[in-house]
């Protein structure tokens, strides 16, 4: 009988690890594994780590790793005494959720500052946003790797138009050429081969540096996630529990029809962490299926948010309905006492194997949703470094097995280019 892996159990100063995989078995894993070692996976993680080319599209290096090498370099976060009352980021995509996640995740009382995030390429969202605020009080962070990105970019417009003051503007940028373009003095570059979804590693994280009471301390931060570089490379069994993670999810995505997961956060502080896993999975594995590979369905629907909250709103459907669907639960150990935490461990037994006891047969829940249970140590900078490169690591492994590009982004370039010929068009 095939041994499902419903009880696989990882363990490290991080975090703890337990897959609830119905239909996963190791015989499945092992044929996985076999193909892995086709694919030179090892071969192609060293690749990775040491800098060599593996964004083939654009012959170009991944340089995330090598950003979080630097954390000896990194001058420890002190205590940010900043003059504005308000800091103004503009920015979308990784600009975006890598800095929210950050700030929300390690806020401790911030009521010093009133940090603002406008994304979209609406007006009405910086006219709303910043409607009751006083231009003196405010610094503006513009990041984007491009500085060509439209929705940023029209709101600089809006934002310099409205501040008066070209002090008051930092851009954060791997083409400080275009960011020049707009008389702004302070800038700071990265490398282009860093990817936006993988920018939270460079100077893109400087929102966070600007919130006196939060508990972010950048050296931590990089310092947790090349941990998990170390651990990819030199820990068999951090290796295997990254392709526990891989090998299935591609499995259920390919041959048992859960093309969806959901992301679900049992901890307030990690609330935004499905956004950030969205755009990291299906950014980097949202591609064509590669015409040599078996694997024909690449990246799964990526979505979800704060457990509690979702319980009370989609949780039906997991439980009762007919789609198919796997999930990700995360919880924090240091809020064992609380509510969540409960509802964590609960949702993750009842989502993968239902109940025999206490319901009423129409009441009765399906359990057929395979479900990965991480439960964090601790919420703090390290750790945080280290969840989103094991994040990044899972996605990596994913890639090879389905040897596709994790680290260019044709589709959404695609809008941009049909956007302009729209606008060209109708006198935009």
């Amino acid at each position: 009988m095939q041994k499902n892996l419903t009880d696989y159990i990882f363990k490290n100063d991080v975090l703890n690890y337990e897959s609830h995989l119905n239909g996963f078995t190791d015989s499945i894993f092992q044929s996985f594994d076999s193909k892995s070692k086709e694919l030179n996976l090892e071969s192609k993680i060293d690749d990775l780590l040491t800098g060599k080319i593996v964004n083939f599209s654009e012959n170009q290096a991944a340089w995330h790793p090598k950003y979080r090498r630097k954390f000896d370099s990194i001058i420890p976060t002190k205590e940010n005494k900043s003059k504005y009352k308000n800091v103004v980021t503009l920015g979308i995509g990784g600009s975006f959720e890598g800095p929210k996640l950050l700030i929300e995740s390690l806020n401790n009382d911030n009521s010093e500052i009133n940090h603002i995030f406008i994304t979209g390429s609406d007006l009405n969202e910086f006219k709303e946003k910043l409607s009751n605020i006083n231009p003196d009080e405010t610094i503006f962070i513009v990041s984007s790797k491009s500085f060509t990105t439209d929705e940023t970019l029209e709101t600089l417009k809006e934002s310099i138009k409205w501040s008066g003051n070209m002090e008051k503007f930092i851009a954060i940028t791997a083409n400080k050429e275009e960011a020049a373009k707009y008389n702004i003095k302070e800038i700071i570059e990265f490398d282009k081969e860093i990817g936006g979804r993988y920018s939270i590693w460079s100077d893109i994280h400087l929102p966070a540096l600007y919130c006196p009471k939060l508990n972010f301390d950048a050296r931590k931060f990089l310092k947790g996630g090349h941990q998990a570089d170390l651990d990819i490379q030199n820990n068999n069994d951090y290796l295997n529990f990254l392709k526990t993670l891989s090998f299935s999810d591609i499995w259920f995505n390919n041959f048992d029809g859960k093309n969806t997961r959901a992301v679900l956060s049992y901890s307030w502080k990690l609330r935004s962490f499905a956004n950030y896993a969205q755009q990291l999975e299906m950014e980097s594995l949202g591609k064509h299926p590669n015409q040599n590979s078996e694997y024909k369905n690449t990246g799964q629907i990526i979505f979800g948010g704060y457990g509690p909250t979702a319980q009370h709103s989609y949780f039906q459907l997991m439980h009762q309905g007919t789609q198919n669907i796997c999930a990700d639960i995360i919880a924090s150990k240091e809020e064992t006492k609380s509510l969540a935490y409960a509802q964590a461990i609960t949702q993750a037994k009842l989502l993968s194997f239902g109940a025999k006891n206490l319901l009423k047969e129409e009441e009765k829940i399906n359990g057929n949703i395979p479900t990965n249970l991480f439960l964090l140590n601790t919420i703090d900078s390290f750790t945080l470094g280290y969840l989103i490169a094991t994040w990044e690591h899972r996605t990596f492994v994913s890639s090879v097995m389905l040897e596709i590009n994790p680290f260019d982004q044709f589709g959404v370039s695609a809008g941009k280019i049909f956007t302009k010929k729209y606008l060209e068009d109708n006198g935009g």
